[in-house]
């Protein structure tokens, strides 16, 4: 996945807020870190304010939908 479909997806998540998207970004941070690694998902929570919305904080590990905190 680019990160320009990521930031898609996860923009998309972030607007509806909830339980719900908040799994489903994760299951998209997990991609993202997969790929492009930690400091692309941080960017990420920064630049959509994820840590605002769902609680995410950067340095936050992504891994099949689980978070693993820092």
């Amino acid at each position: 996945m680019t990160l320009d479909k990521a930031r898609e997806l996860l923009t998309v998540q972030a607007g509806f807020g909830g339980f719900y998207n908040s799994n489903s970004s994760k299951l998209i941070l997990s991609e993202v870190q997969r790929e492009h690694g930690q400091a692309a998902v941080d960017r990420l929570i920064r630049e959509l304010e994820l840590d605002r919305i769902f609680g995410f904080e950067p340095g936050t590990r992504f891994e099949g939908g689980l978070t693993v905190k820092p």
